[in-house]
């Protein structure tokens, strides 16, 4: 085992005569003839001692060489110009910047080596600047602790987490001078035995540091810097490869051949080579176990980030040294983390070893081990890790199909139907390499052949299969679009598709089952669909992106591959399947993707003419809703008057509708004939052909065939009759509900008279009102179906049509009555916020299991934000929502996200309305349970306590920001004491007011309000208390007890006042480490004295309250001064707050006037007394803060001083079964160390970074 190299804890300077350079340049010695200079025997022996370090260089460390000014160069046309600046630019070329520094170096190499270390000082953002002084005669840790005095504590920010664009490529130029440092030194410098050594020292002893700033920059530098040497590694080992064979073969020569002379140089360029490699060895073991060991567990998940990023180019640079098990277990530890981020560089860096199949024999016992890590982590949280994840998954399976078994294949499958893309994109790739790619050898024979013979066939069948064994989805189209990327080619064999469904299977071939009939036909739709629209379905994308000018091109080329191929075999599928609802909807949807122009350019006309045959042949077999919308789809998308075919399909559509309206015209006269019953089979024909009306009716004008008034003739029947069939009724509401929307359209798309406005205003209000008869009906889906419509109606023919310079529709808007709006409040109670039970008692014998019990929580969700729109347009006024908010609490998991939603929106219309709504709906709470219970009811019961609870959730609506919800919050006080009083008690004032008990209700609203707000409402509930309330103590007066209190308690409450534009960074109180105050520390601002407040509020009270008692007051010894209001806003700008039962009411302006000039009043007086208070309490914190210091780093968003270690050692106990290894150090293969160096000692002020190393050299494979 190879120990790491000792490197001095000081920064050790040689002798000038111990440092030996040529005069070539260090940049290039491809044959390694420069690679022992500087290294020769004087410098192994002892360094000088610290008198001696400044006698080294030019003059006993003076700056001198040409082209130097200051220490630093002026070439390139820099001048004066540190390190860090040049990179911090990231102008110059790398290259000339690192040269330069070695040039540098050469002269004065104790300068050189300042200037590299204030880089790093620096990169890290610290402010100080390590001195030629401290350099000679400081250690490490000295330095280190110095330069942590001085760091900057403005901000918490330092450059590699700085934003703006200056600081954008700071990290990446960052990086490119460290891998260029050692890439132009690796002939000779870094082999001096002084360069790398201080540079280790420092880098080490930075990252031990409890500043996140030095820490995290140190580390980034340390572990390129271990990237660049694990290069330089790579290249001596293959030159001392090269080495040897040369010297083999050369010695394998006769000796009448073999050159002595170069055997001899052979043999001393291997040993050169060999001490460079344990140089290197001894140098990466420093760095491995002096920063890697302790950061990869850091606490900061950055800093944890960049070590397994590290490890994983190591491994696959130099896998002959660093991919074994020793390596890999901090990458399988790190599986577990708990960021995304970092759990994504494990499954990166194991993508870049899996990827390489020669590497695969070196995983197996990793791929064993922590397969079932890697299969769990499909399914993580960050879908990024996922997809990741899923593709790591991917190569395992190329490398080796046994590794994956059934089941861990199995849990990958499901994920294609993820609603996350790149989720579903990742697993539809792994299920294509596991069951598609693989083609049998046979197969290459009918390459060539099509259709149902091609080698796709077993693949689509495979396809039909995986898709129907799916149980947990049916959804074609998500399944069908995570494959699209990877099995284009197979998603687009619609000629083989169209064979398996028309073609007769041969010889010995297993037909297709309806079943698999049906998925196939599904699949196919869907891959038209993507291939056509060129979008991913719904809830897989953000929303139509630009195409490319190739991939429109691609799209256009497969609508004609599409139309082409069903425009002659459509006509055949629908023949075949026609008395197949499920196989011909689908196949219905094909026309909508083809391009109409080729039945006129390739002459395919009659097989639109059989096209259209077939579609009204399936009009008259059908009456199934989704079969004939998808008929009237399918004619709405042929008659397209850009193209040469309208004429034929307008004449066909015609035809069909013109016997469907004769037909019902002739069928309802016979069917509402006076003296008549009704059979069965005159409604199963009015119905079905009601059906094929209202279905076109939804996608074609049929204004001209005047369907309203036999429609509104056979509703108003069935109002008299209270006898007409639920379906019909259903039917024709839908019916008559087209027809008015499609006149609407066409009034406002062109110009109207008059008489067609007031005809439709007619028809409207007359269709309103049967819809409101049919609200009272006894059949349930009646009832839904008149609600769902006299809603939408409602909505549209409200005060909005008019908006976008509509005014001429004025004479349309509708306003519902206070009647209709308590019918609709009363159907959303009595059919919305039900027990489910109940609606599944009331649903027709619905069956009682999970799929319908979704299905009527769906149906009723949609009823509610029916009406809730309503409320949200103020189509219906704001105070019917009362109703709605009261049940937020009780039916929160099914309707919480819309009420909540409408109170937003209410809010936003109208605050203080919305205030009053929300207090309505507490106060009706409070009635109906005074109702059940009585007056004398236990304030402990469950009931009053869901109110306080209720009331408690509807002050968080409010959010943050008092001033904003000002004057809703005060209104909603005056409302809650008026109606807490409202009620005086039959037996005298010494009795509690029979609502007081709603006061505690209303205190859970007061921490809501402002200081001077309080004080306000304070003063307006002591107008309806009386001398003799204020003395009572009885357990019954407590609500009004506790709502004064909530009043009065001022001082804790208006810490919790948040106000736009405040900040509290400043009086931030933190568990840092603290150093002396500086210049730059700012005195945190001056707050009020609890002594203040007390005096404040002492005042208010004489002056408001001269029969109140004295309340306490709580006060803090750590309390913000609030944001002073502006004179504007220093008084409460709402209703005027008069007590409705005592006296009269004052006018609004008097009020305002007069709560104006007394809080004038007040204000001046409290002015005087506080600048005097806050002078003093200035000088006293500046004093405290003076002597108590202040933390480092004060300002900073995340604590700087904290445990950078995360505890693995719970999770390394589980994780070591079944492997096998030792602590390692970097062992280069074959060589062997030159010399043995003592470990690099960590510094000793830093406890954080001492480890056991029993705890890292655990056995885990």
């Amino acid at each position: 085992m190879i120990a790491a190299p000792e490197i001095p804890t000081d920064f050790t300077l040689l002798q000038e005569s111990e440092t030996h350079f040529s005069s070539d340049t260090d940049f290039e010695d491809i044959e390694g003839k420069n690679q022992k200079q500087g290294k020769g025997k004087t410098c192994k022996k002892g360094k000088k001692g610290p008198a001696e370090k400044g006698k080294s260089g030019n003059g006993g460390g003076k700056p001198g060489g040409p082209n130097r000014m200051n220490g630093h160069h002026q070439q390139n046309g820099v001048e004066n110009m540190m390190l860090f600046e040049v990179v911090k630019m990231g102008k110059s070329a790398m290259q000339s910047v690192v040269d330069d520094w070695i040039e540098s170096y050469k002269h004065d190499r104790d300068i050189a080596l300042l200037d590299l270390i204030n880089f790093f000082i620096q990169c890290s953002g610290c402010k100080g600047v390590v001195t030629a002084e401290m350099f000679r005669h400081m250690q490490n840790s000295e330095i280190i602790r110095k330069m942590t005095e001085e760091f900057d504590e403005d901000s918490g920010d330092y450059p590699l987490t700085m934003a703006g664009p200056q600081w954008k490529k700071f990290k990446s130029s960052f990086c490119e001078f460290i891998g260029v440092l050692v890439r132009q030194c690796q002939y000779s410098i870094i082999y001096d035995e002084y360069m790398m050594d201080t540079v280790i020292s420092l880098l080490t002893g930075l990252s031990d540091s409890q500043v996140r700033a030095f820490r995290h920059t140190s580390t980034l530098a340390a572990m390129k810097l271990m990237t660049a040497l694990v290069n330089v590694a790579l290249n001596l080992s293959i030159n001392m490869d090269n080495t040897q064979r040369q010297y083999e073969a050369e010695r394998n020569k006769i000796i009448g051949k073999r050159a002595n002379d170069r055997l001899e140089l052979l043999l001393q360029k291997r040993k050169e080579l060999q001490e460079n490699q344990d140089e290197i060895e001894n140098m990466m073991n420093a760095i491995f176990k002096g920063v890697f060991v302790h950061r990869y567990r850091d606490a900061i998940a950055e800093i944890r980030a960049i070590c397994i990023e590290e490890i994983g180019i190591w491994m696959k640079m130099y896998s002959d040294a660093f991919l074994n098990d020793s390596y890999l277990k901090y990458v399988g530890w790190t599986m577990h983390d708990k960021q995304g981020e970092v759990r994504l560089k494990c499954l990166t860096a194991l993508q870049g070893l899996y990827y390489n199949k020669e590497l695969n024999s070196k995983l197996e016992l990793f791929t064993s081990r922590f397969k079932d890590r890697i299969v769990s982590m499909t399914l993580d949280k960050e879908y990024d890790v996922a997809v990741q994840a899923i593709k790591l998954l991917t190569l395992v399976l190329q490398s080796s199909e046994e590794v994956l078994t059934a089941e861990d294949c199995e849990n990958v499958y499901h994920l294609v139907y993820s609603a996350h893309r790149p989720v579903a994109v990742a697993a539809g790739e792994f299920l294509y390499k596991k069951l598609f790619s693989r083609r049998d050898p046979e197969d290459d024979g009918i390459l060539k052949r099509r259709g149902r013979q091609s080698p796709n066939a077993n693949l689509v069948k495979t396809l039909v299969f995986f898709f129907l064994e799916s149980e947990l989805h049916e959804h074609a189209a998500y399944l069908v679009d995570s494959m699209w990327d990877c099995a284009t080619d197979l998603l687009k064999d619609w000629e083989c598709m169209n064979s398996l469904l028309l073609e007769e299977p041969l010889n010995g071939e297993e037909p297709l089952t309806d079943r698999q009939e049906s998925a196939l036909i599904e699949i196919m739709l869907c891959t038209i669909r993507q291939a056509a629209e060129c979008h991913p379905p719904v809830g897989r994308g953000t929303g139509k992106r630009v195409l490319t000018a190739k991939e429109k091109k691609t799209q256009l080329d497969d609508r004609t591959k599409i139309t082409e191929l069903f425009a002659v075999a459509l006509p055949q599928l629908l023949a075949k399947y026609s008395v197949d609802a499920e196989k011909v909807t689908n196949l219905l949807q094909l026309p909508q993707y083809f391009d109409l122009e080729i039945y006129t350019t390739g002459r395919l006309e009659k097989h639109l003419d059989a096209l259209l045959r077939q579609i009204r042949d399936i009009v008259e077999k059908h009456t199934d809703i989704d079969v004939l919308e998808a008929c009237s789809k399918t004619y709405h998308a042929l008659c397209n008057e850009e193209f040469t075919i309208f004429n034929r399909v307008d004449i066909a559509r015609s035809q069909l509708i013109d016997e469907l309206a004769d037909k019902f015209n002739r069928l309802l006269e016979d069917f509402l004939q006076e003296g008549e019953e009704p059979d069965e089979d005159d409604a199963y024909q009015v119905l079905s052909t009601l059906k094929r009306i209202t279905a076109f009716h939804n996608a074609h004008d049929l204004s001209r065939w005047d369907l309203f008034g036999c429609n509104y003739k056979l509703l108003k029947t069935g109002i008299e009759n209270g006898d007409m069939p639920e379906q019909i009724v259903i039917h024709a509401l839908q019916c008559t509900h087209y027809v008015i929307l499609w006149q609407l359209a066409k009034i406002t798309e062109s110009s109207s008279t008059k008489e067609d406005l007031l005809r439709l205003k007619k028809q409207m209000r007359v269709f309103c009102q049967i819809c409101q008869h049919y609200l009272t009906n006894v059949n349930t889906a009646v009832k839904e179906q008149a609600f769902t419509i006299l809603c939408d109606v409602l909505m549209i023919f409200s005060h909005q049509i008019m908006t976008g310079g509509r005014d001429m529709l004025e004479p349309l808007v509708y306003t519902p009555d206070s009647s209709l709006q308590s019918e609709l409040l009363s159907f959303i109670l009595d059919h919305v916020f039900i027990d489910q039970d109940d609606d599944n008692n009331s649903a027709d014998g619905q069956q009682d299991d999970e799929a319908s019990k979704i299905e009527a929580l769906h149906k009723r969700r949609n009823l509610l934000a029916a009406f809730c729109k309503l409320i949200v347009y103020t189509v219906v006024e704001m105070n019917t929502a009362a109703d709605i908010f009261k049940q937020y609490m009780k039916y929160y998991n099914d309707y919480g996200d819309i009420i909540k939603e409408t109170m937003s929106k209410t809010r936003q219309i109208d605050k203080i309305q919305c205030a009053k709504t929300l207090i309505l709906s507490l106060q009706q709470l409070f009635n109906e349970m005074i109702q059940e219970n009585g007056y004398n009811f236990d304030r402990s019961s469950p009931t009053f306590s869901g109110i306080k609870e209720l009331a408690r959730r509807f002050a968080l609506t409010f959010g943050l920001d008092q001033l904003k919800t000002r004057e809703a919050i005060a209104m909603l006080h005056k409302d809650g004491i008026e109606f807490a009083f409202k009620e005086p008690n039959p037996q005298g004032e010494s009795h509690p007011p029979l609502n007081l008990a709603f006061l505690d209700i209303l205190s859970e609203f007061s921490s809501k309000l402002l200081r001077q707000d309080k004080r306000t409402v304070y003063v307006y509930l002591e107008k309806f208390m009386t001398f003799q309330m204020s003395l009572r103590r009885e357990d019954v007066w407590l609500p009004l007890m506790s709502y004064r209190n909530s009043l009065l308690a001022g001082g804790d409450d208006d810490t919790m006042s948040v106000i736009s534009g405040i900040s509290s960074r400043g009086s931030t109180v933190r568990n840092k480490k603290t150093k002396p105050a500086t210049g730059k520390r700012k005195v945190p601002e001056a707050e009020e004295s609890s002594s203040s407040d007390s005096m404040w509020l002492n005042r208010e009270q004489t002056m408001h309250t001269p029969v109140m008692m004295q309340t306490p007051q709580l006060t803090s010894t750590i309390m913000r001064e609030p944001k002073r209001l502006r004179p504007e806003e220093s008084y409460m700008g709402v209703y005027p707050m008069q007590p409705e039962h005592h006296q009269a009411p004052l006018d609004y302006n008097t009020q305002v006037t007069w709560m104006l000039a007394q809080r004038q009043q007040e204000e001046a007086a409290r002015q005087q007394e506080r600048a005097a208070m806050n002078y003093v309490k200035l000088r006293t914190n500046l004093q405290h803060a003076i002597r108590r210091g202040t933390s480092l780093m004060e300002d900073d968003e995340e604590p700087i001083v904290e445990d950078v270690m995360m505890s693995s050692e719970g999770r390394i106990e589980d994780l070591n079964e079944g492997m096998d290894f030792d602590t390692m150090d970097i062992d280069l293969p074959p060589s062997k160390n030159r010399r043995e160096r003592m470990e690099l000692k960590p510094d000793f002020f830093d406890p954080a970074s001492i480890m056991d190393e029993s705890v890292l050299g655990v056995s885990m494979f």
